[in-house]
C-alpha cells in the first residue's frame, strides 16, 4: 500500500473511533445498514465485472491496441466519448473497464472521453432531464458536457 492510502486508512479509523465513542448504537446500525446494502449490490457486481471479462475475453487487446491506441486519436476519442454518451452503466464498473482498456493497449485520450461522457452527458436519460428542467436546459447542458469532456480528455493526454 502507498503512503496515501494509508493516510485515508488511518484517518477512516481514527473517525471510525470517534463515532463509536459518541454513539455506539448508530454506528453499529450504519455500518449493518451499509452491510446489507453492499451485500443487496453484490450480485449486480459481479454480474457487471463478469460480462467486462466476457467482453474483454472477445475483443483481443490487438483490436483494442489497434483501434483504440495507435489509430486516428481525435477519431477515436470522439466515437469513444459518443459510445459514453450513449452508455448507461454505473461509474464504479466504468472505472475497472477502463483500467482494463488501458491495460490492453488503448490510449488514456479515448479512454478519458469515455468516461467524462459516460458521467456528464446523458442520451439515454434526456427525456427525463427535458421533462424535468426542459428542452433547452437538457440540450445545453449536455452539449456543454459533450465538448468539456472532449476538452478534459485532451488535457488530459497532455498531462498525461
Amino acid at each position: 500500500m502507498d503512503a496515501f492510502t494509508i493516510v485515508f486508512w488511518i484517518i477512516t479509523l481514527i473517525w471510525f473511533t470517534v463515532s463509536l465513542v459518541k454513539d455506539n448504537k448508530k454506528t453499529i446500525d450504519a455500518v449493518q445498514a451499509s452491510g446489507r446494502m453492499m451485500g443487496n449490490m453484490a450480485g449486480e457486481i459481479i454480474a457487471i465485472l463478469f460480462l467486462i471479462g466476457l467482453i474483454l475475453t472477445f475483443i483481443p487487446p490487438e483490436a483494442i491496441k489497434q483501434y483504440a491506441g495507435q489509430s486516428n486519436y481525435l477519431a477515436t476519442t470522439v466515437i469513444f466519448a459518443i459510445v459514453g454518451c450513449i452508455t448507461l452503466i454505473p461509474a464504479f464498473v466504468a472505472f475497472p473497464l477502463a483500467g482494463s482498456l488501458v491495460v490492453s493497449g488503448a490510449s488514456i485520450v479515448p479512454v478519458v472521453a469515455f468516461l467524462t461522457t459516460l458521467t456528464m452527458v446523458g442520451i439515454v436519460t434526456f427525456p427525463l432531464e427535458k421533462k424535468e428542467f426542459g428542452a433547452k436546459f437538457a440540450l445545453i447542458r449536455n452539449s456543454l458536457s459533450f465538448l468539456f469532456a472532449l476538452i478534459i480528455a485532451l488535457v488530459m493526454g497532455v498531462m498525461l
